[in-house]
C-alpha cells in the first residue's frame, strides 16, 4: 500500500485477504548488531512524488521523511524502538525543552521562551548561524496564498495574533515581492525574537502540547533568502537551503531526489541525526511490487512511499528484513447524524449503539491482512496516543458481530422494520470496496438495506463528507475512513478533537457527521486550556472524550493498521518513526559503509 500523512486520505491500499505472520513490532529486525559504518549510499524507491518541497505546505509522510534529512525545527522526536521515546518530542535547534521549573514556561503557561543552539548553520556562502528571526520568519510565513501550511488551525488557535495576521496575509498577492514586504513590515505578536539566539512564544492560553505543534515539519527554519522566490515556485526549488546533516542535490518530480552530506552539518550540534551514510537517493515512479523485488534483490535498500505487497508477506515469514510498524492509524465507519433520511433515525443514539454491534471486525481485518497488519479496534485513541485505556462497549464473540443483538435493539430503538441506509466509500483505494461490501453483507443480516455509493476519493471528501449541505439533504448516512495523527503522545488535538468538535463543524470539517455533544466540547475545551505541567489530567480529559464518543457511538471503529516494511540485508538500525510513517534515513548505516 501506499503510505500518506495526510490525516484526511484513505491509504489502505492493495491488501488483499491473507494469512500473515510478521516479525516484531517496532523496527529493524535482526540488523541492528555490530559498530555503525559511516559512508556509502542509501537507496530508497518507490512510487510517487513529494506534495510540496517547501517545509512549510509539505504534509505527506514521505514529505517529511525527506524534510528529517535537510531541514531543522526547534523540536523534534528521536530514533528509538521505544514508542514512548520516539512519540515525546525532544530538543532539536532549541537547546532544551522548556518548562515551568526552568523559567522557559511562564505567565501560567502562555509564555514559552527557547534558546537557539550554537553551531547550527546554513549551508549559505558563507556559512552562517541559524537564529531566531529565521523561526519567526517561518511563522510569518504560514499563510502565505499561494503554498500555505497544512494544518493552519494548530497555530491560528494558539498562538497570539496568528489567526489576524493570517487573515491579512492570505489577502496578499502572490509574488515574492508583495510577500517579502508584508513580512518585513507586519509583526506577529505571539512570535518574537528579542536577541539572536532567543525565541519567545506568547500563547492564546496554556497548551499542553505546543511543543509537539511546533516540532511539526511545517515549523522548519526559514532563511531570508527564501523571501525571493515564490513559495514552492521553481525558482524556491532551485535555491532551497539546508541546516540539516544532507542537502538536496536533484530534485526532479516524480523521477529522482538526490541527496549529499552537507559539508556545515556538525554531529556535536545535533542530538538526533547521526548522519551515518553519505548519500541518499530515491528513485520514484516504481511500482510496489517492483519496489519488493529490487529490495530482495540487493538493487534498493528501503521503501520510499509503499509497503511490502500483501500477497509477498507469507513468503518473508521468519525473515529478519521484515517488519510490521504501528501507524496509529484507524479505520473506522461514521454516522451522518444530520441526515433526514429513516426519519432522521442517525441522531438516535440507540439507532447508533444497535448498529456498533453489527459489524464484523474480524472481517475487516481478514481483508487487510490480518491482525498483525489490521487490530480490531473498538477506539479511535490507539496506544501511541495520549488517553489511551482499552475498553469496548459494543463486545460480541470474536470481534465477528452480532447481528441479531443489533437487530433486537433496533427494534427496541422503535426500527424493528430496518432501516435504509446510504453507504458512500472510495471505489478507486485499495481494498474498500472490499471492506464495504462486508459492513454491507454485516448490516443487511441484522435488517438494515444498504444501499452502495461508490465514489472517487474526492467526490467522498469534496462532493459527500466535507459539504454540510449534502449531509444535511440525506446524500449520504454512512462512510469508510481512515484516520492518521499528525503527531503522537500528547496528541488529542490531532485525533479526537477534529473528529468530534461539534461546536466548530461547518464546511471542511473533519467531524464529517456532525456529531455534537456538549459534554464532549466542555471536555475538549479543558483539554485544549490545559498546560504542559497538567499532562495526568490532559490524558484523563482525552480519555473521557474518546469514552463518552463511543457511549454516543459517533462512529465504528474497526482496525487499527500496522505498516509491513522491508529493507535490504545491508541496512543497519532501520528505526520507524510514526510521525513520518517509514524509518529514519538520517540514523541508518550500511553493511561494511555501502558503495
Amino acid at each position: 500500500m501506499t503510505i500518506s500523512k495526510i490525516r484526511l486520505t484513505v491509504t489502505a491500499a492493495t491488501l488483499m485477504a491473507t494469512a500473515l505472520v510478521v516479525s516484531a513490532c517496532g523496527s529493524g529486525g535482526s540488523n541492528d548488531s555490530g559498530t555503525p559504518a559511516r559512508g556509502g549510499t542509501l537507496r530508497l524507491v518507490g512510487q510517487g512524488d513529494i506534495d510540496f518541497l517547501d517545509p512549510t505546505a509539505g504534509y505527506n509522510t514521505d514529505t517529511h521523511t525527506l524534510a528529517r534529512a535537510w531541514t531543522r525545527q526547534l523540536f523534534t522526536y528521536p530514533a528509538s524502538k521505544e514508542m514512548a521515546v520516539v512519540s515525546k518530542a525532544v530538543p532539536d535547534v532549541a537547546t532544551d525543552i522548556p518548562t515551568d521549573a526552568n523559567g522557559g514556561i511562564t505567565d501560567g503557561g502562555k509564555t514559552y521562551t527557547l534558546h537557539i543552539r550554537d553551531g547550527v548553520k546554513w549551508n549559505s556562502s558563507p556559512a552562517r548561524q541559524v537564529t531566531a528571526d529565521d523561526f519567526v520568519r517561518s511563522f510569518k510565513r504560514m499563510c502565505n496564498p499561494v503554498a500555505p501550511v497544512g494544518a493552519p488551525g494548530y497555530f491560528t488557535s494558539t498562538i497570539l495574533g496568528m489567526a489576524a495576521y493570517c487573515a491579512d496575509e492570505s489577502k496578499i498577492p502572490g509574488t515574492a515581492a508583495a510577500l517579502a514586504n508584508f513580512m518585513n513590515s507586519h509583526d506577529l505578536a505571539g512570535v518574537q525574537a528579542p536577541n539572536p539566539k532567543t525565541l519567545v512564544f506568547h500563547l492564546t492560553q496554556p497548551a499542553s502540547d505546543f511543543i509537539d505543534i511546533i516540532a511539526e515539519p511545517f515549523a522548519s527554519a526559514v532563511p531570508v533568502e527564501y523571501l525571493k522566490y515564490v513559495p514552492n515556485s521553481p525558482e524556491f526549488v532551485d535555491h532551497v537551503m539546508s541546516d540539516g546533516p544532507y542537502e538536496i542535490t536533484k530534485y526532479e518530480p516524480g523521477q529522482e531526489i538526490d541527496l549529499q552530506r552537507n559539508p556545515v552539518w556538525k554531529a556535536s550540534v545535533d542530538p538526533v541525526r547521526k548522519a551515518y551514510v553519505d548519500k541518499i537517493t530515491i528513485t520514484q515512479g516504481v511500482t510496489p511490487e517492483a519496489v519488493q523485488q529490487q529490495i530482495q534483490a540487493g538493487t534498493a535498500d528501503m521503501p520510499w512511499d509503499v509497503t511490502v505487497p500483501t500477497p509477498d508477506i507469507p513468503g518473508l515469514t521468519g525473515d529478519p528484513n521484515l517488519t510490521r510498524n504501528p501507524s496509529g492509524q484507524v479505520l473506522y465507519s461514521v454516522f451522518n447524524e444530520q441526515s433526514p433520511n429513516n426519519s432522521g433515525a442517525l441522531k438516535n443514539v440507540k439507532v447508533r449503539q444497535a448498529l456498533e454491534y453489527a459489524v464484523d471486525k474480524t472481517s475487516v481485518s481478514r481483508i487487510l491482512g490480518g491482525v498483525k497488519i489490521a487490530e480490531p479496534v473498538s477506539q479511535i485513541l490507539t496506544p501511541l496516543d495520549i488517553g489511551y485505556k482499552a475498553f469496548d462497549l459494543y463486545p460480541t464473540a470474536g470481534l465477528q458481530g452480532d447481528p441479531a443483538k443489533a437487530k433486537q435493539l433496533l427494534a427496541a430503538a422503535g426500527y424493528g422494520s430496518g432501516l435504509t441506509l446510504k453507504f458512500v466509500y472510495a471505489k478507486d483505494t485499495g481494498a474498500y470496496p472490499q471492506i464495504a461490501q462486508s459492513i454491507q453483507s454485516d448490516l443487511q443480516a441484522a435488517g438494515v438495506t444498504v444501499q452502495m455509493i461508490p465514489a472517487t476519493r474526492s467526490d467522498v471528501y469534496g462532493r459527500y463528507l466535507a459539504n454540510p449541505a449534502n449531509g444535511k439533504n440525506g446524500a449520504w448516512d454512512v462512510s469508510l475512513l481512515s484516520w492518521t495523527p499528525d503527531w503522537f503522545g500528547n496528541n488529542g488535538r490531532s485525533t479526537l478533537q477534529p473528529m468530534t468538535d461539534g461546536a466548530n463543524y461547518g464546511p471542511n470539517s473533519v467531524d464529517y457527521g456532525d456529531y455534537d455533544n456538549p459534554v464532549v466540547n466542555n471536555l475538549i475545551n479543558k483539554a485544549s486550556s490545559l498546560s504542559a505541567s497538567q499532562t495526568a489530567e490532559v490524558a484523563s480529559t482525552w480519555s473521557q472524550v474518546s469514552m463518552q464518543s463511543m457511549k454516543d457511538a459517533a462512529f465504528i471503529p474497526l482496525v487499527s493498521q500496522n505498516l509491513p516494511l522491508y529493507t535490504s540485508s545491508r541496512v543497519h538500525n532501520a528505526v520507524f518513526l510514526p510521525i513520518n510513517g517509514n524509518f529514519d534515513i538520517t540514523n541508518i548505516w550500511l553493511s561494511g559503509g555501502g558503495q
